[in-house]
C-alpha cells in the first residue's frame, strides 16, 4: 500500500471512529510506529485530524480532549521528577545571574531543590514556583503576570508574552508535555505554547526538564524545535538510541 492510500484509510477510520492509536494502526498496516506518526503528521497538516498522545482524534473530538490537572501531574512520576530537579541544579548560573522557570511539575521540582543561599533574579509564570522562590532570602522574583490558567496555575496571554519580550535571562528551565525529533517541543494549550515560545526567546541557554514519558510524545501545539534545546535533563527510562540522536544534534543529554 502506498503512503497516500494508507493515509486516506487512516483519515476514513478517524472520521468513523473519532480516534485511532499509533499501536493499532501500526499493526493493521504492518508498518512501524514512526511511519504511522509521519502519516498522522501529514494528515494533521492537511487539516484532517489532530494528533494527541499515542494517536490522533477527529477535529470535533479534539475540543474535548483534556490535559491532566496540576494535582494529577504532581502525583505522577515523583521520584523521576525529583531526580531531574536535583540534576538541573548544575545549570544554575553564578550568583547574580537571571534564571527563568517555566510552569510545570518537573520545573517545580527543580525550583524546590535550590539552596537557601542562592543569589539570583528569578522569572516565572508559575504561582507555585513563585511562592517557592520568594522564600529564598537572597534572591528576587519577577512574576510574569497575565491570565491565570487554573489547570496549570500558570499565567498566560498577551501581557505575559509582552513582558517576556523585554527580558533577558542567562538560563531558562523549560517544561514540555511532548518531545519528538520531527516536531520538537509541544503542549496541549495554545496560550501556554505562546508563553513558552517567548520564554525560549528570552534565554541564552534553554534547559528542557522532561521525564522519559514525555519523549516521543506529540501534543496539540508545537512551541519549539529540537534546535532550540541546549540541554535535556531526563531520567533513565529514555530510549538510549534517541538520547544518542539528540546528542548528535549538539544537545547535552543528562540522565538523572
Amino acid at each position: 500500500m502506498y503512503a497516500e492510500e494508507r493515509q486516506q484509510a487512516i483519515a476514513v477510520e478517524v472520521g468513523e471512529r473519532g480516534r485511532v492509536s499509533v499501536a493499532d494502526l501500526s499493526e493493521r498496516f504492518s508498518v512501524t510506529g514512526e511511519t504511522v506518526r509521519r502519516d498522522l503528521a501529514a494528515l494533521q497538516r492537511a487539516g484532517s485530524l489532530i494528533r494527541v498522545h499515542g494517536g490522533a482524534v477527529r477535529l470535533d473530538v479534539a475540543a474535548v480532549v483534556d490535559e491532566p490537572d496540576l494535582a494529577e501531574r504532581e502525583a505522577a512520576r515523583r521520584t523521576q521528577k525529583a531526580a531531574i530537579g536535583a540534576a538541573a541544579q548544575q545549570f544554575l548560573p553564578a550568583a547574580g545571574g537571571a534564571v527563568l522557570f517555566d510552569a510545570g511539575t518537573t520545573t517545580f521540582a527543580a525550583a524546590t531543590a535550590i539552596g537557601a543561599d542562592a543569589r539570583h533574579q528569578f522569572v516565572t509564570n508559575s504561582l507555585p514556583i513563585a511562592a517557592t522562590l520568594t522564600a529564598l532570602p537572597r534572591s528576587n522574583v519577577i512574576f510574569v503576570g497575565g491570565r491565570l490558567r487554573p489547570k496549570t496555575q500558570a499565567s498566560v496571554g498577551a501581557d505575559a508574552c509582552d513582558l517576556l519580550a523585554g527580558l533577558h535571562t542567562s538560563v531558562g528551565f523549560i517544561g514540555t508535555n511532548g518531545l519528538t525529533l520531527t516536531d520538537g517541543l509541544s503542549t496541549p494549550d495554545i496560550d501556554e505554547a505562546a508563553v513558552k515560545r517567548a520564554m525560549i526567546a528570552a534565554c541564552d541557554r534553554v534547559v528542557v526538564l522532561a521525564d522519559s514519558s514525555k519523549i516521543n510524545r506529540q501534543e496539540l501545539v508545537t512551541f519549539g524545535a529540537v534546535a532550540d534545546i541546549d540541554v535535556l535533563v531526563t531520567d533513565d527510562g529514555v530510549d538510549p538510541g534517541l538520547a544518542s540522536v539528540l546528542s548528535s544534534h549538539d544537545i547535552e543529554v543528562v540522565i538523572a
